[in-house]
C-alpha cells in the first residue's frame, strides 16, 4: 500500500526528496532550492508529499518518490512528481496516480505536460490518459521558474471534471499567480 506523508524540510527524508527533484527535473523545470524549501515549510497552499510503500510490520517502508501539490481555488495543481530510479518502470506511477485521485477527490487535479512532439512526450500523455486524465488542447505557456529562464509551451491535463475549456483562463491565471508568481505572460 502506498502512503502519502506531508513533510517539511526537517523531515529525515526531505534530503531524499530534494535529491530526487534534482535528478528528475533540470534546473529550468524547478525553482531554486531556497524558494522550494520556503514553500515546503511556510506556504499553506503548497504540499510536499513523500511517497512510500508500506511493506509489513517487520520491514521498513520503501521510498518510492514524491509529489508536490498546490491547493488552489477549487482545484489541485500537481507540480512535480518523481519516482526513485530503483522503482521506475515497475507500475508505481499508475498506483501513485490512483492514490492521488482517491486522496484528493474533493477537487479536480490539474497538471502540465509537454506537447506531443516526440515519442516520450506522447507516451507521457498516454500514461496520464490511461490514469483517467484528459488533455486540454488550449495553448498554455509555462512561465520561467527563474529570472532569465525560458518559458515552455505545454498543455494542461486534468481529472475530476468533464472539461476545463470554459474555465481554462481562470485555471491558467491562478497557476500563474500562485505557482509562478506572475500575473500574465
Amino acid at each position: 500500500m502506498l502512503t502519502f506523508t506531508r513533510i517539511n524540510t526537517r523531515h529525515p527524508q526531505y534530503v531524499f526528496v530534494e535529491k530526487l527533484l534534482h535528478q528528475s527535473f533540470p534546473l529550468e523545470e524547478r525553482r531554486d532550492d531556497a524558494e522550494q524549501r520556503n514553500n515546503t515549510d511556510h506556504n499553506a497552499s503548497f504540499f510536499c508529499y513523500l511517497i512510500e510503500e508500506n511493506k509489513n510490520e517487520t520491514e521498513e517502508n520503501q521510498l518510492i518518490g514524491f509529489i508536490t501539490l498546490w491547493k488552489l481555488n477549487e482545484f489541485y495543481y500537481a507540480e512535480h512528481l518523481a519516482t526513485s530510479p530503483e522503482v521506475r518502470n515497475k507500475g508505481y506511477g499508475k498506483h501513485i496516480m490512483e492514490e492521488l485521485k482517491q486522496q484528493f477527490a474533493d477537487n479536480p487535479i490539474v497538471l502540465e505536460v509537454e506537447r506531443p512532439e516526440n515519442e516520450m512526450s506522447k507516451r507521457r500523455i498516454g500514461f496520464y490518459q490511461r490514469c483517467g486524465f484528459s488533455l486540454c488542447l488550449q495553448d498554455y505557456i509555462q512561465p520561467a521558474y527563474r529570472k532569465g529562464g525560458k518559458e515552455v509551451p505545454l498543455y494542461l491535463m486534468y481529472t475530476g471534471r468533464e472539461e476545463i475549456d470554459t474555465c481554462f483562463s481562470q485555471i491558467r491565471d491562478e497557476i500563474y499567480r500562485h505557482v509562478y508568481g506572475v500575473n500574465k505572460l
